[in-house]
């Protein structure tokens, strides 16, 4: 089929300055087991195609799902008509963006194919740890999930750009929750918006530690059950990694997407408190703080070989030592702003066209073990699993709660607490950075669920952090 679609392409391919075609084929199955029952498999196949065509400034692009010859030329018919309305009309001049002509192959590294067990197999292993969580009759709700995604993208330019990429992707989850006197606690094991999610297969079950984890996450939620209320006041913080993720993702990763800068996102997801002359001058966060685009560790929710305009993906620094260096920005951005970026022009589906998007984001290891992160709290509380998060428009001031907390009172870990929430302000909470942990204390976390532009598209991200101190925060909990 594949090299069938390659030739009708070609064959419809419009005499323009710059065409492409980027395929996308995507296969899903999504099984859960709550309470004890196997609720019916989730199971979605999605295929299409989108052609894109640049001409005399102009840029178009239209989508179709008929991959027969006849529909490949009737979207690049409506994509060159496009092309034409835009010339001379747009915000960019795209006769001045170098499209990127690559040629090359991208496959995840898979151990054990996610279809080398049956669905009835997954199902029982989800079944036993689901049921593990029945442990008193204060935990309510119990569930086990396995989320399981196979994806294969083709890229071509109508001048002999070509390049296939595989994915595999699989997504553990378990979640237990307590009730009693008229309070509700909910413990997660692998985050509470499927926060555990990498490329591989059933070995990240292994990584993930599903065996046992129905029986620890319910007594994690009977334990914040009965603990009480994070501490209020300014005091130290220690951010697990999958807490991490969301700091990365909200303070970092979408201040710096380049098109968000320009202003694309400002009628929608509002704007960015960082311009464009900050970069290779403002400082971001303290010394310790070093963050890198990564799209080539395996093992990460977001690594690939080519974005989805076809440029070469490259581990890039956006922040060393502190300073801002470069913004999350693909090739036409680049051309808009006049500034360096990297390859994450990203679309989440065929019929979506690619935006500047995260992709790997991850905060670097820094020396301390973690018993020397906890070690140097006089006052404080560690914190673990986002639950919510509020940020403003200008991805600024944040407010972010957790599922667990533990106080640290001179250097040591003392009782657990819960509803742990902070605030802050991202131009000066990063430099509040006072510990990172070492390469022990990472985890390499994700989402599914990153949103953003309009129509609107849900994306996969990765972040990978160490365990991070921050000094001086704004530390409340719960109402009793």
């Amino acid at each position: 089929m594949l090299d069938t679609l390659k030739r009708d392409f070609r064959a419809v391919a419009p005499a323009v300055d710059f065409c492409s075609l980027r395929f996308v084929e995507e296969t899903s199955e999504h099984l859960a087991v709550r309470q004890d029952v196997a609720e019916p498999p989730r199971l979605s196949t999605d295929r299409g195609a989108m052609l894109t065509v640049i001409h005399r400034g102009g840029l178009g692009y239209a989508a179709t799902s008929d991959l027969s010859q006849a529909g490949l030329r009737d979207a690049a018919v409506r994509a060159s008509r496009l092309a034409a309305l835009t010339a001379g009309r747009s915000v960019v001049d795209y006769s001045q963006v170098a499209m990127p002509r690559p040629r090359g192959q991208y496959q995840t590294a898979v151990s054990r194919p996610s279809q080398s067990i049956t669905r009835r197999d997954k199902l029982a292993l989800l079944a036993d740890e689901a049921q593990q969580c029945r442990i008193d009759d204060r935990i309510v709700d119990w569930e086990a999930t396995l989320w399981s995604t196979q994806t294969r993208q083709l890229y071509l330019t109508a001048d002999g750009g070509e390049v296939m990429q595989q994915f595999d992707y699989l997504v553990p989850y378990v979640s237990a929750t307590a009730h009693a006197n008229g309070e509700t606690q909910t413990r997660t094991h692998g985050g509470r918006y499927n926060g555990f999610c990498q490329q591989g297969g059933l070995e990240i079950l292994d990584a993930f530690g599903l065996k046992g984890s129905g029986r620890a996450t319910a007594e994690g939620a009977l334990e914040l059950l009965a603990a009480p209320n994070c501490p209020t006041g300014r005091m130290d913080v220690l951010l697990m990694p999958d807490q991490m993720l969301l700091q990365i993702h909200e303070s970092i990763g979408h201040p710096l997407e380049l098109d968000r800068i320009l202003g694309d996102e400002r009628n929608f997801a509002g704007t960015s408190f960082v311009t464009l002359d900050m970069f290779g001058s403002y400082q971001y966060g303290s010394a310790l703080l070093n963050v890198t685009y990564d799209p080539s560790r395996p093992e990460e929710y977001a690594s690939f070989g080519w974005d989805d305009d076809g440029l070469k993906a490259e581990r890039q620094y956006l922040i060393r030592d502190g300073r801002l260096e470069r913004p999350l920005g693909g090739a036409i951005s680049q051309a808009r702003a006049g500034l360096a970026g990297v390859a994450n022009t990203r679309a989440c589906s065929w019929n979506r066209p690619p935006i500047d998007r995260m992709a790997n984001l991850n905060v670097e290891p820094g020396t301390s073990t973690l018993e020397e992160l906890i070690a140097s709290i006089e006052h404080g509380v560690v914190m673990r699993t986002n639950v919510s998060w509020s940020i403003d428009d200008s991805r600024n001031k944040f407010q972010f709660g957790c599922e667990w907390g533990q106080v640290v009172r001179n250097g040591r870990l003392a009782e657990v607490v819960k509803n742990p929430n902070y605030r802050g302000i991202s131009a000066t909470f990063w430099r509040s950075l006072t510990g990172v942990g070492n390469a022990q204390t990472q985890q390499v976390m994700g989402t599914p669920f990153c949103g953003k532009g309009e129509p609107n598209q849900a994306i996969r991200v990765g972040h990978a952090s160490p365990a991070c101190r921050f000094s001086g925060v704004d530390v409340f909990g719960g109402v009793e």
